[in-house]
């Protein structure tokens, strides 16, 4: 007897694995990537218009969802760049080297990752968050408009990391279009339940800014609902399946990549909490327009994220299947797109910027910070998106080490260089605004180091140890 015909669904998996291994690399990344960038900006624009909404509301809603900002992108980024970058790196790798029941295997503990990290973050937001926000400066109506939005959004928090963690199996099969139809489709239903929860229609009562957290609960809850019944069902090219005993080395193998990468995450958000916290004293007008800028900066991760997570795809198919050159060019091709596609925005927010602050608050002394920011900081956006890019290829190699040495770095240049420019020389948001620039910088360049030499294989899939991506002592 012949054997069997595969799936739709297995031929649709074998077609993209094919693409991703032999490919042309620019085009090919260009197909991954375009889906997730129309999801992340739809997202952007949902962003934006939940924006205009609190500050509708006043500028204490503003400053408030200002000092949750870091906490709730640190969520996402932890689960869908941190987590996720694992759990994709992990079942594209899997995938790589011919072994698809370890993919599926991988499949389950993603959901489990994913339901207990989402369990951690509500308990530590529900009962930490009082003390953090007003460790970051928050107080009176700011502080108050915070706790309320922060409660609304962390008790939904498991529901945000299964969406992600679904999403980022998918991806790491090289199926980009099914999470991007989902997670873009949820966004008008977003815009319009946002502003309803808000003020209120009708019948319905106005919930304030705890409206808009509840929204974007109700959207992860959806999308959920979706992705996973596609995983259920196998329809998605990785069937999840619960019948499967849980082991070690597959845990290993998703936070082998993805725990070093929450470390990345928790730097980068420390970093602009450390940066929020030397301006909260300046003022509530200055804080309210200190985040409007860093929203934007904050914005352009879910843009790089589009190019990285067909990157972090790509380039874990291919050292997976042992083609490390391959994965290097994937790497440079990736990253270079993605410092020019931040950098456009960067310059446009620098040349415009009240075209951005304008859309959200018209008072004058916030619209005067936040235009200090983006002239500033703005046009080195480039860099960020340069060096952001490189952690997602890192991911994808499983070799870690210099992205977390870059996101150390920078947030060592903000705290000190930051402490000592503002308070003890007095240099006000100016100092501060040059000081964010200089460790962007040093973030971009440490980023580059390990891939501008020969790329060396990954440890085994389960090894939990991470050497450097490459010897220092090797150029070609």
């Amino acid at each position: 007897m012949g054997t069997p015909a595969a799936s739709p669904a297995a031929q649709a998996a074998q077609a993209r694995a094919a693409l991703l291994l032999h490919g042309p690399v620019g085009p090919t990344l260009l197909k991954l990537a375009a889906p997730n960038i129309v999801v992340m900006l739809a997202q952007a624009a949902a962003n934006f218009l939940e924006s205009y909404y609190v500050g509708l509301i006043g500028v204490d809603a503003l400053a408030g969802a200002a000092l949750v900002f870091p906490v709730v992108m640190l969520m996402q980024m932890m689960s869908a760049g941190g987590i996720g970058g694992g759990i994709s790196s992990a079942i594209a790798r899997a995938l790589g080297a011919g072994d698809h029941a370890r993919a599926e295997a991988l499949a389950l503990h993603a959901v489990v990752i994913a339901t207990v990290l989402g369990l951690v973050f509500t308990a530590a937001a529900l009962l930490g968050g009082p003390w953090l926000y007003a460790a970051i400066g928050g107080q009176g109506g700011a502080l108050s408009a915070a706790l309320t939005y922060s409660n609304a959004i962390f008790a939904g928090a498991v529901l945000l990391w299964l969406l992600n963690a679904f999403a980022s199996v998918l991806r790491g099969s090289g199926n980009m279009r099914l999470p991007a139809l989902v997670l873009a489709g949820g966004v008008p239903v977003l815009v319009v339940v946002s502003p309803v929860l808000i003020f209120g229609a009708g019948p319905l009562p106005g919930l304030g800014i705890a409206g808009a957290g509840l929204a974007l609960v109700l959207y992860y809850a959806l999308g959920c609902v979706v992705l996973g019944r596609s995983l259920l069902r196998g329809h998605g090219g990785v069937h999840l399946r619960f019948r499967r005993p849980l082991q070690r080395a597959l845990f290993a193998d998703i936070l082998g990549v993805g725990g070093i990468a929450i470390v990345n995450n928790f730097n980068s958000n420390l970093a602009v909490v450390a940066a929020t916290t030397l301006v909260a004293p300046l003022g509530i007008p200055a804080l309210a327009g200190f985040g409007l800028g860093i929203r934007l900066e904050y914005l352009q991760v879910p843009l790089v994220f589009g190019f990285g997570t067909g990157m972090v795809a790509m380039i874990g198919m291919n050292v997976g299947a042992g083609q490390l050159a391959r994965a290097r060019q994937i790497a440079w091709t990736g990253a270079l797109m993605a410092a020019a596609a931040t950098e456009l925005v960067g310059l446009a927010a620098a040349v415009f910027p009240r075209a951005w602050l304008g859309l959200f608050t018209h008072d004058t002394a916030a619209i005067e910070a936040g235009a200090a920011y983006l002239r500033t900081v703005a046009p080195a956006y480039g860099l960020f998106g340069l060096g952001l890019a490189l952690y997602f290829a890192s991911q994808g190699a499983r070799r870690m080490g210099w992205s977390t040495l870059a996101g150390f770095v920078r947030l060592a240049i903000i705290v000190v260089a930051g402490h000592v420019v503002v308070v003890r020389m007095g240099g006000g948001l100016a100092g501060l605004l040059a000081v964010l620039v200089v460790a962007l910088a040093a973030f971009a360049a440490i980023a580059c180091v390990p891939w501008i030499r020969r790329v060396h294989a990954p440890a085994s899939p389960g090894a939990p140890a991470m050497p450097p991506v490459l010897s220092a002592g090797e150029a070609r």
